[in-house]
């Protein structure tokens, strides 16, 4: 089961969406305030049952909001991003080396998000 974890920065709050096996499968950016970093995890509960856009093939099927866009960052390798209804990114992925390692990453946040907990660390 996965489980949503809320960490105090310098400048705010930040969440990551981690597995049940421990690994990070998504983070978020940093909110100024906590009541806004829950209102964030709401957000991914909410939108992650958008499709999936995927921007690494030559003729991309734009897809409506929410969704899961795939894409490859400046080192080449696979990443995905969150966008909520409002086209707002709300959780983004770590770098894959494996296309199909990224789309696993889609369908853990599908699998774990909406159950999950929410736990502050400091």
């Amino acid at each position: 089961m996965g489980k949503f974890v809320i960490k105090e920065t310098k400048t705010g709050y930040h969440f990551n969406l981690v597995a049940g096996n421990g690994q990070v499968i998504g983070s978020s950016q940093t909110y100024a305030s906590l009541e806004s970093c829950k209102n964030g995890i709401e957000s991914v509960k909410n939108n992650c049952v958008g499709a999936v856009e995927d921007q690494t093939v030559e003729n991309v099927v734009e897809v409506k909001h929410p969704k899961f866009e795939v894409y490859t960052d400046k080192a080449g390798e696979f990443r995905f991003r969150l966008k909520a209804r409002n086209g707002e990114n709300i959780l983004a992925s770590e770098g894959y080396t494996a296309k199909a390692s990224c789309m696993n990453g889609i369908e853990s946040v599908k699998k774990n998000a909406p159950e999950a907990e929410t736990q502050m660390v400091e």
